[in-house]
């Protein structure tokens, strides 16, 4: 079997929609991770790019869609340049803001994804206490979750378009027996660091179904469906 889950980081409104329609295309659940904060009067974006972001009014109108909304951050903390005890505040507020905000969401069932892929040893040893797995940065292939499994790592490409380091990716997961590819991109066309275009989301996946070992499914998802809990 060969797992693909296209993670979609940040939560731009504009791309976000779209990605969504085009995962509805296909039968697919699309993989959203957005910042907690991001609504709230005095959001201070930590770099340019970070505009145009959504709301839970759309993650929840998305959720109710069917599609994976996971947290990721609070305020797109680094957690190599934070305060262990900081960082564990904020985490937490995250994970606050996502039970008050979106119907249905557990901490304990979440996957939180790291902003800027940057964990430490003692994040990686804490976060487990709280959420049932977290991705980070690492191999972009992963192998089978167990009940075991809590670090998910994942690659990225940018700040440019990013569909022939997806393509590569791809070709190197079905060269193997089995595995989990996660992909990490944020936005479409032109916007967000490392973007892909409309039209070859829907040709990627349109691929990836026709292939009978590979599923394509959010990281969520797919602990849920081969893993369980711990």
């Amino acid at each position: 079997m060969h797992i693909v889950t296209l993670s979609f980081d940040d939560g731009f409104r504009a791309s976000n929609v779209r990605i969504a329609s085009i995962h509805e295309k296909h039968g697919l659940a699309a993989c959203f991770n957005v910042i907690a904060s991001a609504h709230m009067p005095g959001f201070m974006p930590p770099r340019p790019s970070l505009v145009g972001l959504g709301d839970f009014g759309l993650w929840r109108e998305l959720a109710g869609r069917g599609h994976e909304i996971m947290p990721h951050g609070y305020r797109h903390e680094d957690l190599r340049a934070t305060p262990l005890a900081e960082a564990k505040d904020l985490t937490l507020r995250c994970l606050d803001v996502f039970e008050r905000e979106l119907p249905g969401f557990a901490r304990t069932d979440a996957i939180y994804n790291v902003p800027y892929n940057a964990s430490t040893d003692e994040m990686e040893a804490w976060l487990p206490t709280v959420v049932r797995a977290f991705r980070t940065w690492g191999d972009a292939i992963n192998a089978l979750p167990s009940p075991a499994t809590v670090k998910l790592t994942c690659v990225s490409d940018g700040p440019g378009n990013c569909q022939s380091d997806v393509d590569r990716r791809v070709e190197e997961l079905l060269s193997r027996p089995s595995g989990w590819l996660i992909y990490n991109t944020h936005g479409l066309d032109d916007e967000g660091w490392g973007p892909i275009e409309s039209d070859y989301l829907d040709r990627l996946l349109g691929r990836l179904l026709s292939i009978k070992t590979v599923r394509v499914m959010p990281a969520g998802g797919v602990i849920r469906d081969f893993a369980g809990r711990r």
